[in-house]
Formats: structure tokens, sequence, C-alpha cells
């Protein structure tokens, strides 16, 4: 492969990760189908995982009463408090429940972070959007579906057609990292530079 075709991917590579936002609001006449969540999760199945253990577990939500049955156990955007969630509309077409199998291991950390940016990368090569809650009501969700006690619920990853701008503002120590909306209602997410994070110590 040549230096100019390598250059392309990585280019694409790139684009695809900065692209790959947290969406909170969502076109609510595209559907998720559950084909494409398995899609999404199959390529959850061949990413590493701690001693290759493999104890993650997924439900797919992808019926629309399943869906608005679980939205009100789900938390949105801690930043903005006057803000309570997506309204009808604009909510997730489908939503991924991430689950651990206690039988296996009671440590889901690593595996469940790369399991989910996998997911969502994915989702963001099928031109959809996602994002990942973990303030959620386990209990009520334990509920809804039906999960047996043998699983931990680690979060849920919410599914559709992004509906919003997402935009990367680059930031410095001295700048806030909290997200905001400006007055055309894009969404602006600070990030750290590579030269704030890349440190030598020698």
């Amino acid at each position: 492969m040549g230096r100019a075709v390598l250059t392309v991917v990585a280019m694409r590579f790139r684009e695809l990760v900065t692209q790959c936002r947290s969406y909170r609001r969502f076109d609510g006449t595209h559907a998720v189908t559950e084909e494409v969540v398995r899609e999404l999760v199959e390529l959850a199945c061949y990413v590493p995982s701690a001693k290759n253990l493999q104890p993650l577990r997924y439900l797919a939500v992808c019926e629309s009463s399943q869906v608005a049955a679980i939205y009100p156990c789900l938390s949105w955007a801690g930043y903005f408090e006057d803000w309570s969630g997506p309204e009808e509309g604009e909510r997730p077409q489908a939503c991924i429940v991430m689950l651990g199998d206690l039988g296996i291991s009671d440590d889901f950390a690593c595996d469940s972070g790369i399991a989910a940016q996998t997911i969502l990368l994915g989702a963001t090569a099928f031109s959809l959007g996602g994002c990942i809650l973990g303030a959620i009501d386990r209990k009520k969700i334990r509920e809804l579906l039906r999960i047996p006690a043998a699983y931990s619920i680690l979060m849920v990853i919410a599914l559709g057609k992004p509906a919003e701008t997402v935009v990367i503002d680059q930031m410095d120590d001295q700048d806030s990292v909290r997200y905001f909306r400006d007055v055309n209602g894009i969404h602006h997410v600070p990030k750290r530079v590579v030269d704030d994070v890349l440190l030598k110590f020698y």
C-alpha cells in the first residue's frame, strides 16, 4: 500500500473519529433497524477484552414501544441544567443496553469503554449517531426488560440519525470543559489539544 493510499486511509479514520460525537437529538422519522444494531454489536465482538474473557452482553431495544418505555430511565446532558432531554420527535430510535455477565467477571470497566466507543464509531460509519448514557435508572430498566440479577447493567447507548450539529472547540487549561449550545443551537464540545496531553518527564 503506497504512502498516498495510507494518507487517505488515515484522513478518513481521523474524520470518522472527529465526527463521532455524543448526539442527544435525533431525527424521529429515521428508523434504526435491529439488523443495523446487530451489526454494531458484532463490531464490539471483535475488540480487545481483558484476559479475553469477553463478559459483555447486549440487549437490542428497537421496537418503538420499548424505546419509549425506557426513555424516562435515561438522564441527558448533565451540564444542561434547564434541559431534561430531547423532545418528542427528537428522541432516539433504538437503544443498546450493555450488560456485564457476573458469572464471568465483576470488572467490566476496560471492556465496556472499548466496546461502547467501537459501537459509536460503527454508528458514525452508518451515518448514525449515539450517546453513551451512564446516569440511568437501572432498577427500572431491569424491571422493564426483565433482566436477570446475573447481569450487571453497565450503560445504555442511545442511537438515531443525528438532528443536531456538534463541533469540537480546541481548549487550553484556562478554558472550561463544559459543553454548551450557542444561539444557533450548535453544540460545542471543548477538547484539549495534543500538546497539552502528550507529556514528557525525561
